[in-house]
């Protein structure tokens, strides 16, 4: 941890009274925020905390009980809407900003911010715009190997003076639904014929090539799982074209293969917001699905999760306190950039077969032994 320019009267704990809190964006970037969120609350409960997020993600903090307002802004904001924003947060007087995201906006929101005490990580070419900055990860000469993004976020916590063990940061936060989400969930569930079924939840989307495990693959999956007495596979996904593209490519297989279980078979790609999403996955025996967003809103429930890795690490994005089993392949590429795969076919992830997803699944369908993380 460093702090830039000479010796200054930065503000202790004690004198935290508004604390501007910033990650912008994505699903699991965010979610993995809310437990240092919500250990900077129980260590500071007078203090009152706001979270700036940006539109698309905002069910995912509002109703968070450890945070007094959330501000709202567009994903693609002009150059008036963005000055207007700064003039809003220096307005507010904040006595310190912790800037979980470090992208540009956010660095220069927190820059402009007039905040007293400015923390964020120690990233290259933007030390001059913090006060205190925090290494992400480990620094050579650290002992120890990764550091996972949720302890990354606690130590800007503890960059304020608040002391605490690793073993004391909590689990995830999610908010629960509102009366009338959990209606319409159970409303669903109960017309697909899921509702008092044993569910596993499958996230058959990709944000990216890099984390498409492939129609093939999941589409094995699929035939696998279905199988299973008494069992129902629910594939979620967002509504965006390469979700939906993926779910009628299962489908159209599945058909043409002769499945005889596709009734087993039940899609809810494109119909729930983040917040239905936690329901349906709450409501299940399992969650499946690559390193995602989704992966990490199944951590803030109590459901097991299956969870298959490619260019990015368990040690750094793995589940967070969550029942798991992970898997992944020891590559010399690994991690990646996730700006060109180097052998063209994404092997990493796509390596993986069905029948390693589907071994590891059977440990929480079917129990025989004590189901652990574990890479390949």
């Amino acid at each position: 941890m460093t702090q830039n320019g000479p010796p200054r009267a930065d503000p202790g704990p004690g004198d935290l009274k508004k604390i501007l809190l910033i990650r912008l964006r994505r699903i699991g970037d965010i979610i993995m925020t809310t437990p240092a969120v919500a250990l900077l609350k129980t260590r500071l409960p007078g203090a009152s905390l706001t979270y700036l997020v940006e539109e698309p993600y905002r069910r995912l903090v509002e109703g968070n009980p450890y945070l007094d307002r959330v501000i709202v802004v567009k994903k693609n904001q002009k150059f008036r809407d963005f000055v207007k924003l700064i003039l809003q947060v220096r307005a507010e007087g904040y006595d310190a900003l912790l800037d979980f995201h470090g992208g540009p906006r956010a660095s220069w929101i927190t820059f402009f911010s007039k905040a007293r005490l400015k923390i964020g990580y120690r990233i290259k070419h933007k030390g001059f715009l913090y006060d205190i900055r925090v290494p992400r990860g480990r620094e050579e000469g650290d002992e120890g190997g990764f550091v996972h993004s949720v302890e990354n976020h606690a130590n800007l916590v503890r960059a304020l003076g608040i002391a605490f063990d690793e073993s004391a940061i909590p689990p995830l936060v999610h908010p629960d639904p509102t009366k009338e989400e959990a209606q319409r969930i159970r409303k669903i569930l109960e017309e697909k014929g899921a509702l008092r079924s044993k569910n596993v939840v499958l996230h058959i989307g990709a944000g990216n090539e890099f984390r498409d495990w492939g129609i093939e693959n999941i589409t094995g999956l699929v035939r696998r799982l279905a199988r299973l007495p008494g069992l129902k596979i629910v594939m979620v996904g967002s509504a965006s074209e390469v979700d939906q593209r993926a779910e009628t490519d299962i489908l159209e297989e599945l058909a043409a293969a002769g499945a005889s279980d596709s009734q087993n078979i039940i899609s809810l790609v494109g119909l729930l917001n983040l917040i239905e999403l936690k329901e349906v996955i709450a409501r299940a025996a399992l969650f499946v699905g690559p390193d995602s967003g989704p992966m990490h809103v199944a951590a803030s429930t109590s459901t097991p999760i299956v969870a298959y890795f490619g260019p990015t690490l368990p040690a750094h994005f793995a589940p967070w306190k969550a029942k798991a089993i992970f898997i992944e392949k020891a590559m010399d590429c690994r991690p990646c950039k996730q700006r060109r795969c180097v052998t063209a076919d994404f092997r990493c992830l796509r390596s993986i077969t069905p029948d390693e997803v589907f071994a590891a699944c059977r440990n929480f369908l079917i129990p025989s032994t004590s189901p652990e993380g574990s890479s390949d």
